[in-house]
């Protein structure tokens, strides 16, 4: 390929990766609030709704892997493409399943469904950056990669956006946002089939890897304060998935399942907040972060966003019980602002301290432990809400408590690679 093909691709596989994730945003938000609305007060909501959370993310951990090889055989295109049609199928079936309000029951099971079709499909993402891999230099690979991320971060709010606009009634779900979702994946599909080409050649590194390395695991462990890095990254992103999943709920009000909650927030409201969300997550990880990432540590840029969350959940916990939508938002802005500090800058560290010649495991074992935390504050979030609308942020405020130990721990026992690798030929040569 010509570097003018490998330009157009790239703004291919953004064009398709970002119109998918439209769809992503646009359900997200509503997946909660649509699925308690259906469950009957005798149900045990919280388990029902943290199943529901979680088996997206389980789906894509699992699934990952299984696309990577399939697409290192068959190629990059036709993989994305399934994942794609894939989409197609599962967010019609969401939109389906939102239709029914006479078999609630029958509702739900197809919500499952759709959830666990759309994780299994949405983990070609992986596919994705292994065709940005294909085609990019080392050199400009960073870059391309940020292509991925600035499509979520369209993705995730100009989704929740586009839900204020099909969203007209609020009475009862509707199952517009279901069918439009598919629409935006059907397009991606169309635009994949048209004009995407494949990347894969026999140069191409492998996109397959295991569901949990434990042998890159240990080569992890076994370097300075790496231990206590992972530690910190699976508290963050706990404590986000935690506070994401149970947004939605908290803010809808008028629930059978959640007592007292203090917030009336339409269906398009819930989405409204969630844009406003993905807004600050691009401002701040966009003009601050990247601004002040070089100029100041690592650790301390970490530290200070584990600070800011601790601070966000606590004026959280403030806005429920003065039931205060200021607040509130005030509290949403303090989190995400202290998540887009935190959670590069300990993958930045992760980065710093690894072997060159074993990065790609030891990022490869970082990224499993983000999916792992993300599964698990999905699935236990929504639980804690039922049982107490403050708790799941009292619990994220004692694990960003532990992060900030975790952090401080770790920036004074380990140092990035390059340093202590010289360091170790001073000693040889001094012995010498």
């Amino acid at each position: 390929m010509t570097d003018e093909s490998h330009k157009g691709s790239l703004l291919v596989i953004f064009l398709t990766v970002f119109i998918d994730l439209l769809g992503f945003g646009l359900v997200l938000p509503l997946l909660p609030a649509y699925a308690e609305y259906y469950l009957a007060e005798s149900t045990n909501a919280g388990m029902q709704l943290g199943l529901l959370m979680a088996s997206f993310s389980a789906m894509q951990f699992i699934f990952a892997p299984f696309w990577g090889k399939l697409s290192d055989r068959f190629g990059r295109r036709p993989i994305i493409m399934v994942g794609l049609g894939g989409s197609v199928v599962f967010y019609t079936l969401f939109g389906m399943a939102t239709s029914i309000s006479d078999n609630p029951s029958l509702t739900m099971t197809l919500l499952y469904l759709s959830r666990i079709g759309a994780g299994i499909f949405g983990a070609t993402i992986s596919t994705a950056q292994a065709y940005i891999a294909d085609t990019t230099t080392p050199v400009k690979r960073a870059k391309g990669m940020a292509l991925i991320g600035m499509a979520f971060g369209a993705g995730f709010t100009f989704g929740p956006l586009l839900g204020m606009v099909a969203l007209t009634g609020d009475d009862a779900p509707s199952a517009w946002p279901g069918y439009i979702a598919a629409g935006l994946s059907l397009v991606a599909l169309l635009l994949a089939f048209k004009k995407l080409p494949e990347s894969r050649t026999e140069t191409s590194e492998a996109a397959g890897h295991k569901i949990f390395d434990v042998q890159g695991l240990k080569q992890a462990l076994a370097i300075p304060s790496i231990g206590l890095i992972l530690v910190s990254v699976f508290v963050c992103i706990f404590s986000f998935a935690n506070f994401e999943t149970t947004l939605s709920l908290l803010i809808k009000g008028s629930s059978k399942h959640l007592d007292h909650s203090p917030f009336q927030f339409s269906y398009s409201q819930i989405c409204g907040t969630y844009a406003f969300i993905g807004i600050m997550l691009s401002l701040v990880q966009g003009g601050i972060v990247r601004r002040m990432a070089g100029k100041r540590s690592d650790a301390s840029l970490a530290m200070t966003g584990a600070v800011l969350e601790i601070i966000g959940f606590a004026i959280m916990i403030a806005a429920i019980e003065k039931t205060s939508s200021g607040l509130l938002f005030l509290a949403l802005g303090i989190v995400v602002t202290g998540f887009s500090f935190m959670q590069p800058s300990l993958n930045a560290m992760l980065s710093r301290r690894s072997d060159p010649a074993r990065q790609g495991t030891i990022m490869g074992v970082g990224q499993s432990v983000s999916s792992l935390a993300r599964i698990a504050g999905s699935g236990i979030g929504i639980p804690l809400l039922t049982l107490q609308l403050n708790m799941p942020y009292y619990v994220a405020v004692a694990l960003m408590l532990l992060g900030v130990l975790l952090i401080a721990t770790a920036s004074r026992r380990g140092k990035d690679f390059a340093v202590d690798a010289t360091v170790s030929q001073a000693g040889e040569l001094t012995e010498a």
